[in-house]
């Protein structure tokens, strides 16, 4: 990265080089010898978790910063749904793999709705309605894959997961970013959003939703508009009415939210919310 500054100081990066060819000596051999931003034994103790997560969130914000990226649209669905006519690698049994299959079409939708968003962002040379995903395959994958199809940047917030999750090949490179913080990672997911869009999804997508909801509910996220992508999915899974009905949410709380089918219905309503011009359709849209 380079420096914003010159300066006559030395820096950090020739004292680590420096220190590397010190005698071998049992104080210099000795941990507590080693400079403590190049130790990482200190780096990743207990202690320096709070380092940690300000140094996780400060290396995507400033590559963010860097780009000039002000605002994002946001993909949150389904790692396990497959591109339509791709095998459903994650089914385990002829049940998961039927729906599977079934919602490979909000592959597409997602695709597309990562077009639209790309197309918009085009106008402001792709400062503004940059697409974001969690980087991973399914859902994230067609995100990004949609900005790829627009020659748009795109961003990718991957995390460290027990069975590896590696990110797709249409992450913008340079914007594909690994996280060991769940929380951190949420923070950039929700920092310059200006959409949220919500495909079918198991816990890691609920969860994303949920916060996103409770944000915004809350009062602690200005509202923004938030689409859940599938309406037979999202009606079988959470009952909404219920909780309204119970008195644990307020009867308008449904508001917050609006139920799409299709990436051109979501869109709609991101153009209405932000007054935004109707861009002219381009080839790809009749596909």
């Amino acid at each position: 990265m380079a420096r914003r500054h010159p300066t006559s100081l030395r820096t950090s990066k020739q004292d680590i080089a420096v220190a590397k060819k010190a005698p071998q000596t049992p104080q210099t051999e000795n941990p507590a010898y080693r400079l403590a931003f190049a130790d990482d034994d200190f780096l990743t103790s207990e202690d320096t978790r709070g380092i940690r997560f300000q140094l996780e969130y400060l290396k995507t914000e400033m590559r963010l910063r860097e780009r000039g990226i002000t605002s994002t649209v946001v993909l949150f669905g389904g790692a396990r749904i497959p591109e339509p006519g791709k095998p459903a690698w994650a089914a385990k049994n002829e049940t998961q793999k039927r729906n599977l299959e079934e919602a490979s079409r909000y592959y597409d939708e997602a695709r597309h709705f990562a077009r639209l968003a790309s197309q918009t962002s085009a106008a402001s040379d792709f400062k503004d309605f940059v697409v974001v995903t969690g980087g991973g395959p399914g859902v994230m994958e067609a995100g990004n894959r949609g900005a790829a199809d627009m020659g748009a940047p795109s961003i990718g917030l991957n995390i460290v997961l027990p069975h590896e999750q590696a990110p797709n090949l249409y992450v913008t490179p340079d914007l594909s970013f690994n996280f060991h913080y769940f929380a951190t990672r949420k923070i950039h997911f929700l920092l310059r959003a200006k959409a949220v869009a919500v495909f079918p999804g198991g816990f890691g997508t609920l969860d994303e939703f949920f916060e996103t909801l409770t944000l915004v509910q809350t009062g602690r996220m200005d509202r923004v508009p938030m689409l859940l992508f599938g309406r037979h999915f999202w009606e079988k899974v959470i009952n909404f009415e219920a909780l309204a009905e119970a008195g644990t949410i307020s009867p308008t709380d449904p508001e917050l939210f609006h139920i799409v089918d299709t990436a051109d219905e979501g869109w709609a309503v991101i153009r209405e919310f932000y007054q935004l011009p109707e861009m002219p359709k381009p080839e790809w849209a009749a596909e």
